[in-house]
């Protein structure tokens, strides 16, 4: 009897012991309502294809029980779904164990942070903390407590179109052509001789003009006469046989050209004369390139004196360098020089339109590059860039631009391929590298894409305009608007949205002349931010009209969540 009745007695102990555990959990349940939650940002947001979150969580004074330990989750729920962020667990005072303690007297403010993946299903969503308290063997399921509503998702809009650069062809429809001609005269003389007339160089010359007669292609520009002495002798003298050089030589040339029945003979504007008394210049030339004894003797006097008859003195005092001077250098100098300036001029586009369809052989690489930009037709330019493959295989420039074809068509794989062929046939190309890494962008390959971006610097503004699309994307958006810098594009426009620079954002927004239905809804965005509802409401109306996906978008884009009960608003996005 006497044992009966102390068992009886210890198992009464337990259960009140039990009883008096959960009442301490159960406490903590009923009054769970007292922790004070502050989130930052109070709507989340999506970066980087991120959510972080940031919760102070005030613990007030003599909630937490002593023994309890409290496992806290927040779970992000949507339609469709739900998911945690990684759980904190705190502790009272008298358990054994690593994680946070929370006095029971005096409480605590715990600051929590989290991240999760981003979805676009979260746009509509809400935030709860779902907590479970532990005593021992025993556990308690507290009621889930909503502590913020959805998410934004505004930098999610950032348009993945990186800009490719084109290969560009060097066509020139007129291509200057010069031909030159020297004709030599006795010293002190400035008498054209026969013999100078049958020069290699004077005949070569008289054949020029008949060829340039006979073709419809070229047209002469002018012909520049320039009549020279050489340095020595005295100077008023070297000036007046010059200057008869230069008549005697303008007039053989005018006869020549009246011969050849050219018109422009006649023609005084036709014709430029200059005059050099003593060639200094042309003196130097040749000496730099002669074998004369006493070469760089000679030369240095040409850098310590500028005065002609000081150089003419100190030249002549060195005897037998000057008599080789004499003999290599000065009759080269008694000349006058022919400059005849023609323009080739090419086929006009036209032509070259025609023989890219019908007879593309008969155009040369730059021709046929050039002739892809005369349509606008995707069709038409691949299929001029295709017959560039097979006409030019060596040149990387087809490949290239065959590639930007295919890319702006969607066919992002046969593109790549193309881009490929370009970088094997020309190494570390920046242009090509841009290309790369656009492939690799739209891909979603963000890292790839940023160092084939940085391997295509200098290639041109496409390479910013794509690196501020990679700096949105990795949530780094003063970045995005250094690399954007002047652009108007919606992604520059986005990129200063983001920074908080509204005022930009809006200049460059109505500096934008596309009729992209997103340039009105980033104007909204502005508005909203900036409780300028005028602005929200004309904006939407443009954007809805021009693209009516955007109402239920804009239904549940948080960013519009102050006006979410306007009758305005809800007529617009109805």
């Amino acid at each position: 009897m006497k044992k009966i009745k102390l068992n009886h007695v210890a198992a009464m102990l337990l259960a009140g012991a039990l009883l008096s555990g959960c009442a301490g959990m159960s406490k903590m349940k009923k009054n769970a309502s007292n922790i004070d939650y502050n989130v930052t940002p109070e709507i989340l947001e999506a970066h980087a294809q991120k959510v972080d979150v940031e919760v102070s969580v005030r613990i007030p004074a003599n909630y937490f029980n002593k023994n309890v330990t409290l496992v806290a989750t927040p779970v992000l729920k949507y339609d469709g779904g739900e998911k945690a962020f990684a759980p904190q667990t705190l502790q009272g005072e008298k358990v054994q164990g690593n994680a946070t303690v929370v006095p029971y007297e005096t409480g605590k403010t715990i600051t929590y942070k989290g991240s999760i993946d981003y979805d676009k299903a979260m746009r509509i969503s809400e935030l709860e903390v779902r907590m479970t308290a532990s005593k021992g063997e025993k556990s308690l399921d507290f009621d889930p407590v909503k502590i913020a509503d959805g998410v934004k998702a505004t930098a999610t809009l950032v348009q993945n179109n990186p800009a490719n650069i084109i290969g560009k062809d060097a066509f020139q429809r007129i291509i200057a052509e010069t031909k030159e001609a020297d004709l030599h005269y006795l010293i002190n003389s400035a008498k054209v001789r026969w013999s100078e007339m049958k020069s290699e160089d004077i005949q070569a010359l008289s054949e020029y003009f008949k060829a340039v007669e006979a073709n419809a292609n070229k047209e002469y520009k002018g012909i520049e006469v320039s009549a020279y002495a050489s340095p020595d002798g005295a100077e008023d003298f070297n000036e007046k046989l010059a200057n008869n050089r230069e008549v005697s030589s303008s007039k053989y040339v005018k006869k020549s050209m009246k011969k050849a029945k050219l018109s422009n003979y006649a023609d005084e504007d036709f014709f430029k004369s200059k005059v050099t008394p003593e060639d200094w210049d042309g003196f130097k030339k040749l000496m730099q390139a002669s074998n004369i004894r006493d070469k760089e003797l000679i030369l240095r006097v040409l850098s310590m004196y500028s005065d002609p008859e000081v150089r003419e003195k100190e030249i002549k005092n060195i005897s037998a360098a000057f008599t080789e001077v004499k003999k290599e250098i000065l009759p080269k100098l008694r000349r006058a020089k022919f400059l005849v300036n023609v323009d080739n001029i090419g086929k006009t586009d036209d032509q070259i339109k025609d023989l890219a369809k019908n007879n593309p052989a008969e155009l040369n690489v730059e021709e046929l590059l050039y002739a892809a930009t005369l349509t606008d037709v995707a069709s038409e330019k691949l299929a001029i860039y295709s017959t560039a493959k097979k006409q030019f295989a060596g040149d990387w420039r087809a490949h290239n631009d065959a590639g930007m074809i295919l890319f702006g068509m969607g066919k992002i794989d046969e593109a790549k391929a193309n881009f490929d062929k370009a970088d094997q046939l020309s190494a570390n190309n920046p242009v090509v590298k841009n290309n790369l890494g656009a492939v690799e962008l739209v891909k979603g390959n963000i890292a790839e894409a940023e160092v084939l971006f940085g391997a295509a610097t200098g290639a041109g503004n496409e390479v910013n305009y794509n690196l501020g699309i990679v700096a949105i994307m990795k949530a780094q958006y003063d970045l995005a608007t250094q690399q954007f810098g002047e652009c108007y594009s919606v992604n520059s426009a986005l990129a200063n949205i983001l920074a908080g620079k509204y005022t930009v954002a809006l200049e460059k927004l109505n500096k934008n002349t596309s009729d992209d239905a997103m340039v009105d809804y980033l104007k909204a965005i502005v508005g909203a931010r900036t409780n300028n509802n005028n602005l929200i409401f004309s904006n939407l109306k443009s954007a809805t009209a021009k693209d009516a996906s955007l109402k239920a978008f804009a239904k549940s884009d948080l960013e519009f969540y102050p006006v979410f009960e306007n009758e305005e608003f809800k007529a617009i996005v109805e």
